[in-house]
């Protein structure tokens, strides 16, 4: 499958979603700089709209279609912001978004897509049911689908965020990001190898869902199966077309455990004062183990969101 995306895609995205989506603030930490030995620069997609990178993608793909092809509305699958994005870029246009959601989303996910005018329905938590039961809703509605990750619209729209922080910082020597699907990382490091060629972009994940580093190293799709890991948003399998521009532009994917994931999501909370989900986390988590060597370079560190269900909290959990 032809993984083409280019730096003028991500630039015409930038564009078409300007309008529905907040350029989101680039901040610094000095003990966290403390704790890593690096440089960080947090681009904090925590404050974008639904409190998610994923406003830009979902914008980018919906805006996008034709009035032929929006007429009947949009139908997606995802564990939460996703799905709440793609409800927010479906009411911005004025067309019904359909979203098929795991039963075990967490309660402030589903609430959050409700809210944005979504039509949740639920399936069983593995990849299988929810692209069975997303395909049965296209059928039923003639609705259009919008993948979460595999589709270039939506890598387009996410590395928009790269774009803004190497606008505001750019003297970056890396750029370390979240994989789960691979369309963030996808996008974010065509954006940032088409500024600076010599930047090098690093994808985190989690141990427990390490698919994405697994098939860098072997150099062939391995499906993730169905991880369990406190980064709810990161355990999706890459797709053809993500993995495609990963073997392509990214220079290697590292991973952190799950213990060290909470540790970073606390810290980020106490010495930040800023609210980030797990899946946020990871790249700190990775920095603040020295799993990748970044000493006395200037990182960028992609905060992909902060939607938190505050009645289960981590460090709260027995």
């Amino acid at each position: 499958m032809t993984a083409d995306l280019t730096l003028r895609d991500i630039q015409e995205a930038r564009e078409r979603i300007r309008p529905y989506v907040h350029r989101t603030p680039v901040m610094t930490s000095a003990s966290l700089d403390a704790l890593t030995g690096a440089q960080i620069h947090f681009k904090c997609e925590n404050f974008q709209k639904v409190g998610a990178f994923k406003a830009r993608g979902a914008h980018n793909a919906v805006f996008s279609l034709s009035d032929a092809q929006a007429s009947r509305g949009v139908v997606t699958h995802s564990s939460g912001n996703h799905g709440a994005a793609v409800a927010l870029a479906a009411r911005n246009r004025g067309i019904p978004a359909y979203v098929v959601m795991p039963s075990t989303a967490a309660e402030a996910k589903k609430s959050a897509v409700a809210r944005y005018g979504g039509r949740v329905t639920l399936c069983e938590p593995t990849q299988e049911s929810r692209e069975s039961t997303a395909r049965r809703l296209t059928a039923e509605t003639g609705a259009h689908f919008v993948h979460p990750y595999n589709d270039l619209r939506v890598m387009a729209g996410q590395g928009t965020s790269a774009l803004e922080l190497l606008e505001d910082v750019p003297d970056l020597d890396l750029i370390v990001c979240p994989v789960g699907g691979g369309g963030q990382l996808s996008g974010v490091a065509v954006a940032a190898k088409g500024l600076r060629r010599a930047i090098r972009v690093i994808g985190a994940e989690p141990a427990a869902a390490d698919d994405a580093q697994r098939s860098l190293r072997a150099g062939r799709l391995i499906s993730a199966g169905n991880p369990l890991t406190i980064a709810d948003g990161l355990r999706s399998s890459l797709g053809e077309l993500s993995f495609a521009l990963i073997q392509a532009h990214v220079d290697d994917i590292v991973t952190a455990g799950e213990e060290s994931i909470v540790r970073a999501m606390r810290l980020v909370w106490e010495v930040m004062k800023i609210v980030i989900e797990p899946s946020s986390a990871v790249p700190v988590a990775v920095l603040l183990d020295r799993g990748l060597p970044a000493a006395g370079l200037r990182v960028g560190v992609i905060l992909s969101g902060g939607n938190v269900d505050m009645d289960r909290l981590p460090w709260l959990e027995a």
